[in-house]
């Protein structure tokens, strides 16, 4: 079993009304330093998979056809072998 930790950014051209908007709060709370921010998605999957390659086709497709948006947004995998999950 693996462990698919999977990290979802907007693409560096995209707006981030999100990012934006923390921006201005962290501004006004005196976080002057702060000079930018982005905000994205953070999706872990537990793979039953034989090998890391299937795991990694695995959390490829799922990102690819169900949790990042293809236009707008990119995604970083990254796996590690693991026991089955406490439920």
């Amino acid at each position: 079993m693996f462990k698919a930790r999977i990290e979802i950014t907007l693409r560096p051209s995209i707006l981030d009304p999100q990012g934006k908007a923390a921006h201005h709060a962290l501004h006004e709370l005196g976080a002057a330093t702060v000079e930018r921010v982005r905000i994205g998605k953070y999706v872990e999957l537990w793979i039953q998979a034989d090998t890391e390659d299937a795991a990694r086709a695995t959390a490829q497709r799922a990102c690819e056809q169900l949790l990042a948006n293809p236009v707008m947004e990119d995604f970083a995998i990254t796996l590690e072998p693991v026991s089955a999950p406490a439920s």
